[in-house]
């Protein structure tokens, strides 16, 4: 589409707050006002409006994101490396040489590293949507949390979260996994 859009000569605008200055341009304020939608002012607020509905959209869903993770994921996979860790200590305890029991370990690695990550991204997301907070201008606050927390955070937290999906036992975790919402169990 990127290519089709530039070869007719069409704006190829890749976030929604850049995308909604095509409201208040000139061309767009021209047409408005000559068919009586919008005068100058109700124009302006429209546009206000839009970017508002956007920063709240991405700040629901970051909060959603935050609490999915902190109230759901991470108990669920740290119950499951307590597990691990219990299992891996029960065997070095037996006398087990370490052979037998590197596959749990390095599971467990996978699965801390993916804690951590999950973890850190959330704390990090929350301290950046904090900071877009502190802005007065709709605009500059819409286009920030379009960078600095969206794009900048969102699919890193749901690729750990997706990982740890995998990896945690369905006794673990009670969210439905994406094969369950697929398929029946």
């Amino acid at each position: 589409w990127a290519n089709e859009a530039e070869r007719r000569g069409l704006p190829n605008v890749k976030t929604t707050p850049l995308a909604l200055d095509a409201m208040v341009t000139e061309k767009a304020r021209k047409l408005f006002e000559q068919n009586k939608i919008y005068n100058h002012l109700e124009l302006e607020a429209r546009h206000e409006i839009e970017l508002e509905k956007y920063i709240k959209k991405v700040q629901i869903e970051s909060r959603l994101m935050a609490e999915l993770a902190t109230s759901h994921i991470l108990p669920a996979a740290i119950r499951y490396q307590n597990l691990l860790v219990t299992n891996i200590t029960g065997l070095k305890a037996a006398g087990l040489s370490e052979e037998n029991y590197a596959n749990q370990k390095q599971i467990l690695e996978v699965i801390s590293n993916h804690i951590n990550n999950v973890s850190n991204q959330v704390e990090e997301m929350i301290q950046a949507r904090k900071r877009c907070n502190n802005m007065a201008n709709s605009r500059d606050k819409a286009i920030a949390y379009c960078s600095e927390v969206k794009d900048k955070y969102f699919d890193k937290i749901r690729y750990h979260a997706d990982k740890l999906e995998l990896l945690i036992d369905d006794n673990e975790w009670y969210l439905p996994k994406y094969r369950e919402l697929l398929f029946l169990r």
